[in-house]
């Protein structure tokens, strides 16, 4: 049986590597990778590794390397055609039948695609001959340079009825094949297909593989009837199923390990020319189901930027909805919101990329902006207004499918909830609790900590405020150090850069370490994508991480480096290196638990004022103060280079 490409390349979308090689080899995540042991020859260290955003396994201890067609053919035994069908299976979708019709079908979808680029040529040309002249300049205007135009291949549609219509004809293209493609306008009221796109910037729309399959079109005149006007939906376009950029996006999100949908076509644009390539958009509307499953094959937390306006919010809000159902465990969303005012278009222009990056930088997790979705939902500040607004959040979270996630956030509202309480009673103690907007108290984001900041409402969430605990304000992450990286974790990573050796036992309790930064975390996955590709020297493993824009973060960290973290250079022997790793990465793992458990200990106390709690809090304070002050021990060694190690 003869499979058309749109069909294999639809399976592949639908079903990541991970899924199928996940039920014949255990799989672990490593960075942006999953890792396990091959299942093509013995091995005690893992040498095989998946990688969902590329589609494809490797091998590195029989060089084998594929798609999921692929895997099921090397492991299974099975033929291609049986290959497909089981992926298809597993997908829940129908194996296309071969008939004449579908036959037909499938060259008539090939035919349009060609018309589809035909159509794009011609509109390419118009921007540059003597019609475009208006369009180049509004371009200009915008900051959009020539080579910027080029690459996305841009055009501009003259403003006549049957200018493409004349030019498709003349090459042979029936008027038919122009109205199932989008092109013409026709109906049974209208005696002439029309051109569609007229006095437009047209901005082609690609699928996947970046093949035109449809068009936006930008209205020149102020007074048209449609700022912007899409491709209707066609055999090759469904608006809701597609992203702007796609193609381009999924190439640039790998190597980021991030990527972002925006509003709007020149948003992406403009973030791409200034160096932000791993951008989308949808198209005119509201995220889809699908549409966000795209952005989840591209990175595990999609970062969604809107508009910081009411209408930025209410996208937002809408996007919440659609996703809640759809949420699973390492599959999440983070929202970050603009200045009011502003787009990203503007603020790139205005500011330059570093301030979109740092707009970015603070996107705030799905769960604060849903707790500010309710909370924006009425006012709070009776006992009956408060307990609908719990009521709205406890509602919500019904929707979440997966129980382990729904689960997690019922306890994380819960302790917002608490701190909520004790928020309200303690503003109108202080004579407080009523905006000047709408009679209302609105509580800092977390809900937590008492007589915390409150926001003003409408507010852009990114100035949402988090209060701290007394012992979290002393730690790297936001007391006098903030800013800073934690020294133990840059050793626990550094130490892996100067030896990547030690990956050849370390690799799985290493990709495990709980990181409290993000650049941190970001050294630690490209160490490991190093090292799967061979970089298994230090020199190797330096020019690699420069190499792939991880030479700041390289220097950041080596200039956080503590005197007395000696074990961690080059020149410490790698055996003493490995042994100071382990003590260093379980007093890690036990501060990062006490510190879990003494947030834990300081809800419980707000919510039961009692002598058994507040022991609870002073005993792991002193577990907490015992732990770190043990990190002193790992001084000198014995072994190979005359060091010795006292035991925790």
């Amino acid at each position: 049986m003869r499979f058309t490409p749109s069909f294999l390349d639809d399976l592949r979308d639908r079903i990541p590597v991970s899924e199928v090689v996940g039920r014949s080899v255990k799989l672990k995540r490593q960075g942006r990778e999953y890792a396990g042991l091959s299942p093509f020859n013995a091995e005690k260290t893992p040498s095989f590794f998946v990688n969902d955003q590329k589609g494809f396994y490797h091998c590195f201890s029989s060089g084998k390397h594929g798609d999921i067609f692929k895997f099921l053919m090397e492991t299974e035994g099975v033929s291609f055609p049986e290959a497909v069908e089981r992926v298809a299976e597993i997908a829940g979708v129908p194996m296309p039948k071969e008939t004449p019709e579908e036959q037909q079908r499938q060259q008539a979808r090939a035919g349009l695609v060609e018309i589809m680029e035909m159509a794009a040529k011609f509109f390419e040309g118009e921007l540059q001959g003597r019609a475009g002249a208006a369009a180049r300049g509004y371009l200009g205007g915008r900051g959009l340079s020539p080579a910027t135009q080029a690459a996305f291949r841009m055009g501009y549609a003259p403003n006549d009825r049957s200018a493409l219509k004349s030019h498709l004809r003349k090459a042979g293209v029936p008027i038919g094949d122009m109205v199932e493609a989008g092109l013409l306008v026709s109906g049974d009221d209208v005696p002439e297909p029309f051109d569609r796109f007229r006095d437009r910037i047209i901005f082609p729309i690609q699928d996947g593989r970046g093949r035109v399959i449809a068009f936006g079109g930008r209205a020149m005149q102020a007074d048209a009837p449609a700022k912007y006007l899409n491709s209707p939906e066609t055999p090759l376009f469904h608006k809701g199923a597609t992203l702007f950029n796609h193609h381009r996006a999924r190439a640039a999100a790998h190597p980021a390990g991030a990527v972002v949908a925006v509003e709007g076509y020149v948003d992406v644009i403009a973030l791409a020319a200034a160096g932000i390539a791993h951008v989308v958009a949808p198209l005119g509307t509201a995220l889809t189901a699908e549409q966000m499953e795209l952005l989840w094959k591209m990175a595990p937390e999609p970062i969604l930027c809107f508009d910081g306006d009411k209408a930025g919010r209410r996208a937002g809000f809408r996007a919440i909805e659609t996703a809640l159902p759809l949420l699973a465990p390492g599959r999440s969303l983070r929202f970050a919101f603009l200045p009011e005012g502003q787009d990203p278009d503007d603020l790139v222009r205005a500011e330059g990329r570093e301030a979109v990056e740092a707009v970015l930088g603070r996107a705030a997790p799905l769960v604060e902006v849903l707790w500010s979705k309710e909370l924006e939902a009425s006012p709070t500040d009776t006992p009956e207004r408060a307990a609908a607004f719990e009521t709205r959040l406890k509602a919500a979270l019904a929707a979440i499918r997966d129980e382990t996630v729904r689960r997690h956030y019922q306890t994380a509202i819960e302790a917002r909830l608490a701190g909520f309480g004790r928020s309200a009673v303690d503003a109108r103690r202080s004579g407080g609790g009523r905006s000047a907007g709408g009679g209302r108290f609105v509580p800092n984001a977390r809900g937590g900590g008492r007589g915390g900041p409150s926001r003003r409402p409408g507010a852009p969430f990114e100035a949402l405020p988090i209060t701290a605990s007394a012992t979290l304000r002393q730690s790297p992450l936001v007391g006098p150090g903030a800013g800073r990286l934690p020294g133990r974790e840059v050793a626990l990573v550094l130490a892996v850069v100067n030896h990547p050796q030690m990956l050849d036992d370390l690799a799985e309790p290493f990709a495990q370490l709980d990181l409290s930064t993000r650049d941190l975390d970001r050294l630690r996955r490209a160490t490991l994508d190093a090292y799967a590709h061979g970089a298994t020297t230090r020199e190797a493993m330096r020019d690699v991480l420069s190499a792939a824009d991880g030479g700041a973060l390289l220097a950041r960290a080596d200039a956080a480096l503590l005197a007395s973290n000696w074990w961690v250079g080059p020149e410490a022997d790698p055996r003493d290196a490995e042994t100071a790793w382990r003590h260093a990465a379980a007093l890690h793992i036990k501060v990062r638990a006490l510190h879990r458990e003494l947030r834990s200990a300081e809800q419980d106390f707000g919510r039961d004022f009692t002598d058994d709690n507040f022991r609870r809090i002073v005993e792991i304070q002193r577990q907490l103060s015992a732990a770190e002050g043990s990190e002193a021990s790992i001084e000198n060694f014995g072994g190979a280079s005359g060091r010795t190690v006292r035991s925790m």
